[in-house]
């Protein structure tokens, strides 16, 4: 089990840098344009409300793209991840952009100590993070370790119908992988990435892992957190389902097919009680 820090932080050292150097990423729109925000993060601006003045921490920030646009929107923000690589990408956007970030490097299951036991009015965890950790609960508890009382967890996530699809069959949705935790990760062999690049990696071996809604709706109650808001979306930032999706009306790719059969991310609103 422990191997899947080292074998993911491999993968992603060779991967950050091209993602950075990747017009899907677009670091120039972030310097050329001082109001530009992620796609990310801009999907959510109904979601997110004013976090104007308030003290944020982006957990799993990879390069720092959406941890940007939070601090555009008036949030102080830090930024966590356990790459060395994606946090030098990261810290070089907010130089770029003359924007006062403070970027840490840690596993998030030891960001309490990291952050320095600060506490936080929000912690922002975006898509496509939660995959990466073996244990939700353990993740609740430490998103609940960094709000203060009545601080909030903002999370979208992809939805466990989503990494439960084989993304390689084209022309129907099957379920080939768990839905809910399992102890042993899956694991990948792929020489790709999500963005356009012409890097060759060598290190291609990932491990990954299933968290139900469920699981991650009890995880966080009993950290203590009270769930306020939750809703499931149709959409997804990209083609996670090769030769079924085309792009929709708000930029997130959709179903080509009844869109209205399969959520594809959602987004959960939580709340530290006091």
């Amino acid at each position: 089990m422990d191997d899947y820090r080292a074998v993911n932080l491999a993968n992603w050292e060779q991967r950050a840098p091209a993602h950075a150097a990747s017009p899907d990423y677009r670091f120039d729109r972030f310097v050329a344009d001082p109001g530009y925000l992620s796609d990310v993060v801009r999907f959510d601006l109904p979601r997110l409300g004013d976090i104007s003045g308030l003290r944020g921490v982006h957990l799993q920030c990879h390069i720092g793209t959406d941890t940007l646009s939070l601090a555009r929107l008036g949030a102080r923000m830090s930024g966590l991840d356990f790459s060395p690589a994606a946090l030098t990408e990261a810290r070089r956007l907010a130089a770029a952009t003359g924007t006062d970030i403070d970027y840490v490097q840690s596993d998030v299951y030891d960001a309490r100590a990291a952050l320095g036991d600060e506490q936080f009015d929000f912690v922002f965890t975006g898509i496509g993070a939660l995959c990466w950790l073996p244990s939700v609960d353990r993740w609740a508890g430490v998103v609940a370790s960094l709000l203060r009382p009545g601080g909030r967890l903002f999370l979208r996530e992809g939805h466990p119908m989503l990494w439960s699809l084989d993304e390689r069959i084209t022309d129907r949705l099957a379920i080939e992988f768990p839905y809910f935790e399992r102890p042993e990760p899956l694991v990948w062999e792929d020489d790709a990435t999500y963005v356009q690049t012409d890097v060759k990696f060598t290190a291609n071996v990932t491990h990954t892992f299933s968290h139900a809604l469920s699981e991650t709706v009890t995880a966080l109650l009993e950290a203590g957190l009270e769930v306020t808001r939750f809703e499931e979306h149709q959409s997804v930032p990209w083609e996670a389902l090769p030769g079924q999706m085309q792009r929709g009306e708000g930029g997130e790719w959709e179903l080509v097919d009844r869109p209205w059969r399969l959520p594809l991310t959602y987004t959960l609103h939580a709340v530290r009680r006091s």
